[in-house]
């Protein structure tokens, strides 16, 4: 049986799939910054990381830069993004079992607080979860650690009962400097390389391997890196 009590979900590309909304907003703010040609896989790789660390990577924006492109990037998302948004397959029942079973569920996000919550009251998960815990929008906790450190700390949560999932290195990355266990799933946004570099403890393609390894059920070899 599995020794994991509490299950710390990252959100996009974990429990949904946010393409189309985060897409659009991208492109509505990347107009308004005079950048009209911008290839999809450039767009696609700011699933996942804070949006200040993609504006200034990607595209090497100055900090008043970072912040009026993610003001633009929020007129749309707040208005129709947020709700442009897929939950993935069986996800919703994966969530309603590991319930069941008496597991403490939490939500751990780069993205605003306020838009997870609202994006976790569309899909009717709240009462699924014990905590959703993000990011604040003038940019305070972006860092995925200091995510997983608040959600541990704020619930007084032992780290050797706790395990993380994501897809993308910032979730192996945070799970690793608060030394809690961790899962990526090759299903999101993140490729497979990227996440086996960065050590998870295990690494699963869809989500009925997520819940055999949460539940300790049906354990096989090649879900452990």
């Amino acid at each position: 049986m599995s020794t994991y009590h509490n299950i710390l979900f990252d959100l996009d590309g974990t429990i949904s799939d946010p393409k189309e909304g985060i897409i659009n907003s991208l492109q509505h703010a990347l107009q308004k910054m005079g950048i009209e040609e911008v290839t999809e896989a450039k767009l696609l790789s700011f699933i996942g990381p804070p949006l200040q660390v993609s504006f200034k990577e990607i595209f090497s924006f100055t900090d008043a830069q970072v912040e009026q492109a993610i003001g633009y990037y929020r007129e749309y998302f707040k208005e129709r993004g947020l709700y442009e948004n897929l939950l993935y397959d069986e996800m919703k029942e994966l969530l309603s079992r590991l319930k069941n079973e008496g597991k403490r569920l939490f939500v751990a996000t780069s993205k605003p607080t306020v838009f997870a919550v609202e994006i976790i009251n569309m899909f009717e998960l709240e009462g699924l979860f014990d905590g959703i815990v993000g990011s604040e929008l003038d940019g305070r906790r972006i860092n995925k650690a200091e995510v997983i450190e608040h959600v541990l700390v704020s619930n007084k949560l032992e780290k050797e009962n706790c395990i993380m999932i994501g897809d993308r290195k910032h979730d192996i990355i945070g799970s690793n400097k608060q030394q809690i266990h961790s899962i990526a799933v090759t299903y999101g946004y993140g490729n497979k390389e990227e996440l086996i570099e960065h050590n998870p403890t295990f690494i699963v393609n869809n989500v009925l391997e997520l819940e055999e390894v949460i539940l300790g059920t049906k354990m096989k070899l090649s879900y452990e890196v």
